[in-house]
C-alpha cells in the first residue's frame, strides 16, 4: 500500500535569522480578530495555522515570551517579527503566522475567530464562519 505523502511547511521570519519547518497539514487555519492579537501585530487581524507542536521545528533566535495569563508568543530576537502563539490549554498545538510562510498562499482560512472584538471599520466580505468568540462560543450571522 502507498503511503500518502506528508506536506512540509517551511517560513521564516522578515531578517531571515529564524527558520522554521511544520510537518503535516494544519489542524486549523483561521482569521483573528481578539484584541490580544492586534495589539501584539500591530494589525487588525492575524490569520494562525495550528500544527502539533511536535511537528515544528525552529532554527535561531526565536524568544519565547509570556504575553498574557493564558498564552504565550514568539518572536524574531532580531527583527521581532511575531512567530506563534501557544496556548496554556493546549500545549500540545502551536500556532504560526501565515504571514511567516514561505508560501502563504497554500494556507485557506476556514473561519474568522473572536468577530466580537473586530476592529468597526474591518469589513468581512468572505463566506467563512464566524465564531463571536472562539469555536466554542458560537457561530454569528454573516
Amino acid at each position: 500500500m502507498a503511503q500518502t505523502p506528508i506536506s512540509t511547511f517551511t517560513g521564516g521570519c522578515l531578517c531571515g535569522k529564524v527558520r522554521w519547518r511544520a510537518e503535516g497539514e494544519p489542524f486549523h487555519v483561521n482569521h483573528c480578530h481578539c484584541e490580544m492579537c492586534r495589539r501584539a501585530s500591530g494589525a487588525p487581524i492575524v490569520t494562525w495555522a495550528t500544527f502539533p507542536s511536535s511537528k515544528v521545528d525552529f532554527d535561531g533566535p526565536r524568544v519565547v515570551r509570556r504575553s498574557s495569563q493564558i498564552a504565550s508568543r514568539s518572536f524574531c530576537g532580531e527583527c521581532g517579527s511575531p512567530l506563534t502563539w501557544q496556548g496554556d490549554a493546549s500545549p500540545a498545538e502551536i500556532d504560526l503566522t501565515a504571514g511567516t510562510f514561505d508560501d502563504p498562499s497554500s494556507l485557506m482560512p476556514r473561519d474568522h475567530l473572536w468577530t466580537d472584538s473586530r476592529v468597526a471599520w474591518l469589513t468581512i466580505s468572505d463566506d467563512l464562519p464566524r465564531y463571536r468568540t472562539s469555536r466554542k462560543g458560537g457561530l454569528t450571522e454573516k
